[in-house]
């Protein structure tokens, strides 16, 4: 809990410095190179840069998140602090897992229902500190 906590806290400081990006891929190239809240949730758990799939190929982008458990333990925590419910893959007949990457990366990419603009940064790094904060009084408690 501690290790995810540090990580939903340092992503939140990656975001407030170099945004967030909300188009296709998980990364875009520019100045300064911005990353999708899973991509950041990654390059945070794993201690190096973003690697070349991110900016290229979006299905090996969603195997190398899902091999970090790190990352994976981040985006479940902020998973579990949104309104809307998780959304779940089958993969096999009557077989469901969640994607914790697609419920997390389509909140902060897409406008909700009856707004017109995806959450702002605030918004979304107000959330993954909440995450952070639900982890925090979890462990508390449970302790």
């Amino acid at each position: 809990m501690n290790r995810t906590r540090h990580i939903l806290q340092k992503m939140a400081t990656v975001i407030s410095y170099q945004g967030l990006h909300t188009g296709d891929q998980f990364a875009i190239h520019g100045p300064m190179d911005k990353l999708d809240i899973s991509a950041i949730a990654y390059i945070v758990a794993e201690g190096h840069p973003a690697p070349d799939e991110f900016f290229t190929d979006e299905t090996a982008s969603i195997r190398l998140i899902e091999s970090s458990a790190g990352a994976m333990a981040a985006l479940k925590a902020i998973s579990d602090a949104l309104d809307s419910p998780v959304c779940e893959d089958e993969i096999a007949p009557g077989y469901y897992v969640p994607n914790y990457i697609e419920h997390v990366s389509n909140w902060a990419a897409t406008p909700a229902i009856g707004e017109s603009r995806p959450p702002s940064l605030s918004e979304v790094i107000g959330r993954i500190l909440r995450a952070a904060n639900n982890l925090a009084t979890h462990t508390t408690t449970a302790a």
